[in-house]
């Protein structure tokens, strides 16, 4: 007897641990257009890992209420590694607008890149006024003496309602322009 209700409040645990959870459910980012192109002074660029704060680290969506408390998304997680796939966004970002070789780290050539670009980001972040901001610090360094130290500080509208699909594509259009103000800034 001891048995089989050890085996039922085993059954009737795992029922209420099934239910109290939320289904996981990973969001992409698709890609967003690039339709300006931009000289730069550089054929090559490395660009190493972007550094993200930690609650943008993980792979956990936060989003800032009217008070600024961060509040996980429950369940809803973003498919790649934030620092891996902003990364990968912005170098195949820079190779289209200014078609130079651009290649995350660790550099694939055995010639040395012309330049290498450093990203830290200081806050990447769903608002509670519908807006999507990030803001940081970009440095570029060259063998040809123009190394630079750039604030950028972007933001986009998510829409009337924070859906995930809009979140990702708010994202995706803050990638593209901190690849554009890096091209018009940093790299020139």
């Amino acid at each position: 007897m001891f048995k089989s209700l050890s085996i039922a409040c085993f059954a009737t645990l795992s029922l209420l641990t099934a239910c109290a959870s939320v289904p996981e459910e990973r969001l992409t980012i698709p890609r967003a257009e690039v339709t300006e192109t931009q000289r730069i002074a550089h054929t090559t660029v490395a660009l190493r890992n972007v550094s993200l704060p930690t609650y943008a680290a993980g792979e956990a969506i936060f989003t800032a209420d009217a008070t600024g408390l961060l509040r996980d998304s429950g369940g809803l997680l973003w498919a790649d590694d934030p620092s891996r796939a902003m990364t990968l966004e912005l170098a195949r970002h820079l190779t289209g607008i200014t078609g130079a070789r651009v290649a995350s780290e660790p550099w694939p050539f055995l010639d040395p890149a012309a330049a290498e670009v450093e990203i830290r980001v200081e806050e990447m972040l769903a608002r509670a006024d519908g807006t999507f901001h990030l803001s940081g610090q970009y440095f570029v360094s060259s063998e040809q003496g123009r190394d630079r130290a750039r604030l950028f500080d972007l933001q986009t509208g998510i829409g009337a309602e924070t859906t995930p699909e809009a979140l990702a594509a708010a994202r995706a259009r803050l990638i593209r322009d901190l690849a554009l103000d890096l091209a018009k800034r940093g790299l020139r």
